[in-house]
This record gives C-alpha cells, structure tokens and sequence, in this order.
C-alpha cells in the first residue's frame, strides 16, 4: 500500500527534475549571452579621435591565433563624411603579435580588415581546460602626427569565452591584454562526453563479466553490442567542439580508457566463448538413432 502511495510522487519529480535542469540550462545560455553581448571599451574619449571596433571572429587554438576583425573610424576634425574617410593618410599600428600595421589612404572610404593575432601560453592539448592570452594593442598616425585611440573589444566566438584588462598610454595608444578560456557549454559538453564514454566502457565491463562467469558461449547480439560501441565512441569523440586533435586531455582522462577497456571486454567475451563452445559435448548421431528406435 505505501509503494501504491508513493508512486503518484515519481511523476511530480520527474517533472520538478526536468523544470530544475531546463532552469539551470537557460541560466547558462543567459551568462554567455551577456558575455558574447559586452563590449569593453577603453582609451581616451576626445572629439578628434579613432575609434577603434575590434571583434574576435574566430580562435584558432590548433594554429595558435584568432582572427581580428578591426574597423576603424576616425572622428572629429580627423573624419571626412562622418567617418567614413580620413582625412589624411592614416595608419593603425598595432603589436608585436599582429603581423601587419593597418594603413587607410586619405579621402578613401574605410572598409573593415580581417587580421591574425598570435596566442601566447596555453596548448590545445589541455582540451577541454585549455586557456589562452593575447596582447593586442592600437595606436593612430593621422599624416605625421599621432592622435588619440578609443577601442570598442567585443568577442563573437561561441565557443570561448574572454576577459580583458585595458590601459591607455598617454600618448592615446590602448593596449589590451586578452585572456580566453573554453565557454561553459564546451566545457559541459565535454565533461558529458567523458562521464558517458566511461559509463559506456563499464557497461560493457558488467555485460562481458556476465557472459563469461555464466559460461553463455558466442552470444552474437552481446557481441555485435560491444562491437559497435567500440567504433561509436570514436564517432561521438569526434563531435567534441573545436574538433580537438587526438591525444588532448579529454582523450586521456575518458576515450582512450574507454577504448582499451572495450577492446579488452570484447576480445575477452571472444576467447572465453569459443573455449565454453568447445567444451559443450555434441550430440552422437548412433545414440540418437538407438533412443529413436
């Protein structure tokens, strides 16, 4: 009578459960959000100036760099047609790990550039807890003479989240110093990832110890099960975002285990299973033919 009772709970619960997980999601996705949507703005605000958007459109963490889109508008006496021309020949120099200086020819309209930046410290191979820093600094040449810079750093990549320290130099150059880190989707996604690739391995662990202390022999749908398991997990470690390259951290805290362990169950369940179907005796076609007689 009380297991009667009790099971009008389970519906309510599971209910309450799923309400708590979809809460907890729409609070992460609100939290990248707000940092995909903020832009850190820096430098000195004076009528004649160059504003500088800068906006991270890609990490490439295999290759070390991220790609900048920069697009410059001077302001003030420095502009002609609200923005859109300089005035004179004006040049953006920037850091040591951006390759080029920008230059924009006087009276030309401005057009946005792609620019590569290179990453300083981390390595992909910490996936899914890689970190990464950039410094990236702007500074303006109006002609011969050097001009205040504002710079507007935004981040548009979903898959890394940002943090920026900014200063200003007193001759208006603005240096950023850019940290990133995985984005918590990636790395929930990714935690999932190694808790069900080894709860898969154990699964499998608990159906071969089962197979082989019963003695079930050559039990081919048992078989085909581990079989296909070993060459999924492959496909699913394959979707992890960013495409990380075999041998990062996630490899050898869940898929490499899982793998071995697998392969190790399988051939196992193999081996014991053709020994327990050679020790099943046949069945003697003159004894048979006797009894039928």
């Amino acid at each position: 009578m009380s297991a009667v009772r009790r099971f009008p709970l389970l519906p309510g619960l599971l209910l309450l459960a799923i309400v708590a997980a979809v809460g907890v999601g729409a609070w992460l996705q609100f939290g990248e959000r707000q940092d995909q949507d903020t832009v850190h703005t820096t430098g000195r605000a004076d009528p004649d100036r160059v504003d500088v958007q800068a906006t991270i459109q890609r990490v490439d963490a295999a290759a070390r760099e991220l790609v900048l889109r920069v697009l410059v508008r001077p302001r003030g006496a420095l502009a002609e047609a609200d923005g859109v021309a300089p005035v004179e020949d004006l040049t953006l120099q920037t850091s040591a790990a951006t390759r080029d200086d920008l230059t924009f020819k006087a009276h030309q309209r401005i057009a946005g550039r792609d620019v590569a930046v290179a990453l300083d410290d981390g390595s992909i191979t910490d996936y899914p807890f890689d970190t990464y820093g950039a410094d990236i600094g702007f500074g303006a040449v109006l002609g011969d003479k050097t001009v205040p810079v504002r710079v507007l750093f935004s981040n548009n990549d979903v898959l890394f989240t940002s943090t920026v320290e900014a200063s200003a130099a007193s001759g208006g150059e603005v240096v950023l110093d850019v940290g990133l880190a995985r984005s918590n989707s990636v790395l929930v996604f990714a935690v999932f990832m190694m808790i069900a690739m080894w709860a898969l391995a154990v699964s499998v662990l608990i159906g071969g110890w089962f197979l082989v202390t019963r003695r079930k022999g050559l039990t081919w749908p048992a078989l085909g099960w581990m079989a296909a398991t070993l060459f999924a997990l492959a496909a699913f470690r394959n979707t992890a975002p960013g495409t990380p390259p075999i041998g990062c951290l996630l490899d050898y805290l869940a898929f490499l285990w899982a793998e071995i362990l697998i392969a190790f169950c399988l051939i196992t369940v193999v081996v014991m299973g053709i020994r327990a179907e050679s020790r099943a005796e046949p069945p003697v076609d003159g004894a048979v033919g006797a009894i039928g007689t």
